[in-house]
């Protein structure tokens, strides 16, 4: 029962880690790391996001998410700044470049696919799952 390759936990971080491997060279061309690409994600789904949005949605803290933020402005992905409407917040948005980079993501996309070797149908049923697991253990306290 305990056995290491038994475990649902291990399969999830060894699928985590192979996940990583496989983005790496298809975002190493960009400058990007995987945490950077998810936070380009989020914004072309919906530029102009408060950081404190963004830390919502990918479940980061500011302490992790701002040195991210700052090495995505310093690439000439997005721009920072503080929200008119309210100075405590801050915006991130997404540069000319940044809304560029959305079209080259197809091509990281299908090269995720290929690495899975899994079907359209399969992938989105398993990350269906996967999301329906992560919101049971986030509504479950133990």
């Amino acid at each position: 029962m305990l056995a290491l390759g038994r475990q649902l936990c291990f399969a999830v971080y060894s699928a985590a880690h192979a996940f990583n491997r496989s983005y790496k060279p298809l975002l190493d061309p960009h400058g990007l790391t995987y945490p950077q690409y998810l936070v380009m994600l989020s914004l072309w789904q919906g530029d102009g996001k408060t950081v404190k949005a963004l830390g919502d949605e990918l479940g980061l803290d500011s302490g992790t998410l701002s040195p991210l933020l700052r090495r995505l402005e310093q690439n000439g992905y997005i721009l920072r700044a503080r929200d008119r409407s309210d100075e405590r917040q801050v915006l991130a948005t997404l540069t000319e470049r940044g809304r560029d980079l959305k079209r080259e993501a197809a091509g990281i996309q299908r090269g995720i696919g290929e690495a899975t070797g899994c079907s359209l149908e399969t992938l989105s049923a398993l990350t269906a799952e996967l999301r329906e697991l992560a919101a049971r253990m986030n509504a479950t306290e133990i």
